[in-house]
């Protein structure tokens, strides 16, 4: 898999723009049909609202893009939102836009700030993620390497995982898959070759993005 980046958790931010309600629901997906029952959920829950605008991106390459203006003026709802997404690299994500008029006409200039500014704030408050894949490293130790093993993961920045205290010691790192053949050689130097290291099995990760 590639690296994305995509929102950290599911969320809704509300605000109040002219008297008009704008309230965006951001949500996690992999599909485009989750994403489609998803705009048609909040459809539903808001159905006396004026207008639920959506936009979605989806894959790892961004392939797959759509947006809506769900009755407001072509192209001052779903494009703007879009692109903020885009601009935020943001990727399995849908955005929903549910606006209450509140008497004030906006204006199509007005309408896209709204709309994109309501996408933009739900994302600074809900936060980013990076989602990333990282290779794993079984390393086999007796207990007197073992005793030198945290400074050599230290040195590296390396948490231990899974770790098994049998008659030799069993434990997993995990390590960016660029880093990996690196860090065997380095952990080889280390012990002078006296050490049993190899790659295992693989993990997803997600790191904020701030």
């Amino acid at each position: 898999m590639k690296e994305f980046v995509t929102i950290k958790e599911d969320g809704i931010v509300e605000q109040e723009i002219k008297k008009s309600r704008f309230i965006c629901h951001l949500k996690r997906v992999k599909t485009e049909e989750e994403a489609r029952n998803f705009i048609n959920s909040i459809k539903k829950e808001h159905y006396k609202a004026n207008h639920n605008c959506s936009a979605f991106i989806l894959g790892e390459n961004s392939e797959i893009k759509r947006s809506s203006d769900d009755g407001e003026p072509s192209g001052t709802a779903g494009v703007p939102m879009l692109t903020v997404l885009e601009n935020h690299n943001l990727t399995d994500t849908v955005a929903v836009v549910t606006r209450y008029f509140g008497g004030i006409k906006l204006g199509a200039g007005g309408l896209i700030r709204a709309y994109a500014g309501s996408v933009a704030h739900a994302i600074e408050e809900i936060g980013k993620l990076l989602v990333k894949e990282q290779q794993g490293i079984s390393v086999k130790l007796s207990y007197a390497q073992y005793q030198e093993f945290a400074n050599w993961r230290s040195k590296h920045d390396l948490e231990e995982y899974g770790t098994e205290f049998l008659a030799d010691i069993m434990t997993n790192i995990y390590a960016d898959k660029e880093n990996v053949n690196r860090l065997l050689q380095d952990l080889e130097d280390y012990y002078s070759g006296k050490v049993t290291a190899k790659q295992s099995d693989v993990r997803i990760i997600e790191l904020n993005l701030h």
